[in-house]
């Protein structure tokens, strides 16, 4: 199911191979394999729930270290967006809340104005949250894709067995 999504449908160079070799850029960053896809998922899904301007420069910052599929990490990425912020945020604060056993500010109000005069107050909250969640994410993310994957791939094997 999953494998098939991504699998090649045919042998022939597709256009984004030409484009990779017309520009010299590196397969690996855009490969449709069980570790690539898994890798990318969870990286996108990590970065995607830090509080940061500009979440794809650190999905971009990994690329040295890791391969993964590049493409799919940053439209993972994209899912955190200006409708799903502030719920996500006040998600995270009161979760960094909780785990550096601080009490929550009564007063909380959704506008810019609120957040610049509190910055100093919700920060260390805000990011403890989000760092808990973006690593518990990450792992459930890499885990639950994996998991499918490997799935598809025994009952791919299974169905062509009993034919």
């Amino acid at each position: 199911m999953i494998r098939k999504f991504f699998r090649k449908s045919n042998n022939k160079p597709s256009k984004i191979d030409r484009l990779l070799d017309k520009y010299n850029l590196p397969k690996a960053y855009f490969a449709k394999n069980r570790k690539a896809i898994t890798r990318g998922l969870s990286i996108g899904a990590f970065w995607a729930l830090i509080p940061m301007p500009m979440q794809m420069a650190g999905v971009m910052a990994v690329t040295p270290f890791v391969k993964f599929n590049v493409p799919l990490a940053i439209a993972v990425v994209w899912l955190s967006n200006p409708i799903t912020y502030p719920p996500m945020f006040y998600i995270e604060y009161i979760t960094g809340n909780f785990l550096l056993q601080r009490d929550a500010l009564a007063d909380i109000e959704l506008t810019m104005d609120w957040f610049s005069a509190n910055w100093d107050l919700i920060a260390s909250s805000l990011y403890a949250g989000a760092f808990f969640y973006a690593t518990v994410v990450n792992a459930l993310m890499y885990m639950f894709t994996n998991y499918l994957w490997v799935k598809s791939v025994h009952k791919e094997r299974k169905s062509k067995t009993t034919k």
